[in-house]
Parts: C-alpha cells; sequence; structure tokens
C-alpha cells in the first residue's frame, strides 16, 4: 500500500495536468499558495527570523523580501501550471455547453411543434444546429488545448475579450440564420416558397442585424489596434493573465466591474436573444431586427470603444522625500537613508500578486534597486500603487541624480532629480 501511494505521488507532481487530480496542478497551486500565506503572516508578526539578520532594520527587510520573493515566484509557476491543466480541461465543457444547446433546441422545436405540426423550417432549424455543432466541435478539438472554442476569444493577455465575445456571438446567429434559409430553399419545391425564401435575404429587411453585425466585428478589430498601439507607446499597461475566466466580460484587467464592458455585453446580449426570437417566429428570413434596438447597440459599442481608448495612463513620479523615522533628525537624502517616492501608477491593473509587486525596480542614478515586499496581515505596505518606499544603496554617487521607477508591465516613469549628500 505504501509503495503504491509513494508512486501515486511520483506519477503526479506538481506540473500534472489530470484536471482534478489530488496531486495535480490545482493541488499544487493550493499548497504553495498556503505555504506562502503562512510565510507572509508570520515574517508580518515578526517570526521566523533568522539571529544573523534580527539586529538590523534594513537587513532583516532586505531578508524578508528575498524570501517572499522566491516564494512568490514558486506560486507563480504553480499558477501558471495550474491554468494550463485548466485550458486542457476546457473544452470538453464548451463542447457541452454547445450540444447542451443543441438539445434544448430539439425539447423546443417538440413542444412547440404540438398541434402547430413539424414544419419544414423546423427541421432545417434543426439540421442547421447539428452542423453548427459539428462545426464547431471540430473547431474546439483543434484549439484543445488552448480552451476550446474559447481559444478565439481568448486576448493576448490570456484574458477573455468582451468585444471578440459579442462579435461571435453575432457573427455565429448570423451564420445560424443563413443556414436555416439556405437548408429551407433547398427541400422547398414550390417555386414560390424558393422566391420568398431568397427575398428573405433582401437587404431592406437585414439592414439592421447587417449594420450591427459590422459594427462590432469591427469594433473587435479597432479594439486590439488601439491596444496594441497604446501598450507600445507605454500609455498603457498591460500584464498577463494566469487564465481565461468568465468574469473577464464584465471587469478590468484588476477584477473590477467596469461600467463600460458591463453596459455593451447586457445591450448586446439582449439584442441577440431578440434577434433569435425573430428568427424562431420568421424562419423564411434573416432576423429584421428594428433600427432603434440596432442605434442602440451602436451607442453602446461606441461607449465601449470610448471606454477602452480612454483607460490607463503612463505611471508618474509626482515627489521624491526622505523618510523619517520617530525620533530622527531632519536631515538631507544620504547614501543608506530609506526614500519615499510619490506618484500613481506604480502598480498596474493586474500587477497585485507577490511575483509580480517583487518586478518593481526604481533606478537611482546608475542603480537599479529592487523595491522590497513589505508584508502585513493580509497583504503588503510596500509596494503600493501610489507610494513606493527603497534604499538608497552606498552605490549611489553623491549629488544630482535621476529617480525613475519601472513598473511590473516594464513601463517607465518620468525622472525626478535629487540631491543625494555624503
Amino acid at each position: 500500500m505504501a509503495l503504491d501511494e509513494a508512486r501515486a505521488k511520483s506519477a503526479h507532481g506538481g506540473s500534472c495536468t489530470c484536471g482534478d487530480c489530488p496531486h495535480g496542478a490545482r493541488e499544487g497551486h493550493r499548497r504553495a499558495v498556503a505555504a506562502f500565506l503562512t510565510k507572509r503572516d508570520e515574517f508580518a508578526a515578526g517570526q521566523g527570523l533568522p539571529a544573523g539578520v534580527a539586529q538590523s532594520v534594513s537587513a532583516s527587510r532586505q531578508w524578508v523580501s528575498d524570501e517572499l520573493t522566491e516564494s512568490a515566484r514558486t506560486v507563480a509557476e504553480r499558477s501558471r501550471e495550474a491554468g494550463d491543466a485548466w485550458l486542457h480541461t476546457l473544452w470538453v465543457r464548451t463542447l457541452v455547453v454547445v450540444w447542451g444547446g443543441v438539445a434544448l433546441l430539439v425539447i423546443g422545436e417538440a413542444v412547440t411543434a404540438i398541434g402547430a405540426g413539424w414544419s419544414t423550417a423546423r427541421t432545417a432549424g434543426l439540421i442547421a444546429a447539428l452542423v453548427t455543432a459539428g462545426l464547431l466541435t471540430g473547431a474546439a478539438r483543434v484549439h484543445r488545448t488552448r480552451g476550446g472554442l474559447l481559444a478565439p476569444l481568448i486576448g493576448e493577455d490570456n484574458r477573455l475579450s468582451t468585444s471578440r465575445t459579442v462579435a461571435a456571438s453575432w457573427v455565429l446567429l448570423a451564420v445560424f440564420s443563413v443556414l436555416v434559409l439556405a437548408l429551407q430553399l433547398a427541400g422547398a419545391s414550390d417555386p414560390a416558397d424558393r422566391d420568398a425564401l431568397i427575398e428573405g435575404l433582401d437587404l431592406v429587411r437585414s439592414a439592421g442585424v447587417l449594420t450591427v453585425l459590422a459594427l462590432v466585428c469591427a469594433v473587435a478589430v479597432v479594439v486590439r489596434r488601439v491596444v496594441t498601439v497604446r501598450v507600445l507607446a507605454q500609455r498603457l499597461q498591460k500584464l498577463r493573465a494566469d487564465r481565461p475566466r468568465a468574469a473577464d466580460l464584465l471587469t478590468d484587467d484588476s477584477g473590477r466591474g467596469s461600467f463600460t464592458d458591463v453596459q455593451y455585453v447586457l445591450v448586446s446580449a439582449v439584442a441577440v436573444l431578440f434577434a433569435a426570437v425573430r428568427l424562431a417566429r420568421r424562419p423564411e428570413q434573416l432576423p429584421d431586427l428594428p433600427w432603434g434596438l440596432a442605434i442602440l447597440v451602436g451607442v453602446s459599442a461606441a461607449t465601449y470603444f470610448a471606454g477602452k481608448y480612454a483607460e490607463g495612463g503612463r505611471p508618474v513620479i509626482l515627489s521624491v522625500v526622505r523618510t523619517r523615522e520617530a525620533g530622527d533628525l531632519d536631515a538631507p537624502i544620504r547614501t543608506g537613508d530609506d526614500i519615499e517616492i510619490r506618484g500613481a501608477g506604480f502598480v498596474p491593473p493586474g500587477a497585485g500578486s507577490p511575483d509580480r509587486l517583487a518586478r518593481v525596480v526604481v533606478r537611482i542614478g546608475r542603480v537599479h534597486v529592487h523595491v522590497p515586499l513589505i508584508p502585513v496581515t493580509g497583504g503588503f505596505a510596500n509596494p503600493a500603487d501610489t507610494v513606493l518606499t527603497v534604499p538608497v544603496p552606498v552605490e549611489v554617487e553623491p549629488g544630482a541624480v535621476e529617480v525613475q521607477v519601472v513598473t511590473a508591465a516594464g513601463v517607465e516613469t518620468n525622472s525626478c532629480v535629487v540631491d543625494i549628500t555624503d
């Protein structure tokens, strides 16, 4: 029995991708997080310090920061492994949703056919659903290592893209609608019925839905371009997420609810539902979306785009001062002193994890100083989004030197000149 347990443990290490396996990637991530939180809280309470560094405040702070940084890197590695394992299992769940939708369609058609009778449109809808589900199944299998059907909806930052998801929903509705019409046309024997089905594709009737489709697809493409340009110009800070989440559709990179994203998803979902109902009621033509609803979707898309264009901004240093402990005398900044850098944007959205906090660097003259992690119960006091505290190393030459912050996203702030004395 003991030998079997040892073999199981060796076969399922921290990088295992067996989904819910107790010795898999998820369990490894949970254990790493638990170990890090325990260590952080112990250091915050002043416990676990070696006797050799406990007598020096600067030495103990640096030792604690190094220990937490190393532990945070382990947590980050386990988190990436857990994210990859989650994507491997996600593609099957996306297929469950697709075929579950097909089953609901079959049930709905069977129920509504009672009394009204079965029609060619019902057969066309069922066949179109099976064809669409089959194509989606093939696409999901091809992209099974990237989340299946979610692969085209995941942005470069490994988050679900709101604009791509909205555009994909309209594209899927349009493809399904055309399939229904094509299958009805193939099964129609009466020339009058065929002419009526062809008229169902007339631009006058389908102008609203086609306009919305073109608009949301254009927004998805342009938003990607705008984000890329702003990131390269260092006007927007972007960090890669560990894995995509459904909440990404409604929140910003830091996980807070975003008004522009929420309203875009809600308005688009209502409009897609309305168009689907119109297709069910009149399957002989493309959904005739009223212009009032089409304009509402256009206003929502414009609001979303404006929010994406306005978000972000470069981090900035406002001032640099010498920190003063209780009882210390006021004095100029000397090597070995702590300085407090005040500004904004030092911790970009999505950079609140310990491993990314540890990547914040302050350039003092020609010396790069890594911002120490200062733990407190439940989090960190340093670094913060508006304040950084770092020591001035002895390698900094006296005189006027420039201070500049490099965030975890690799964006540099403006420089601030301070005087260092002997």
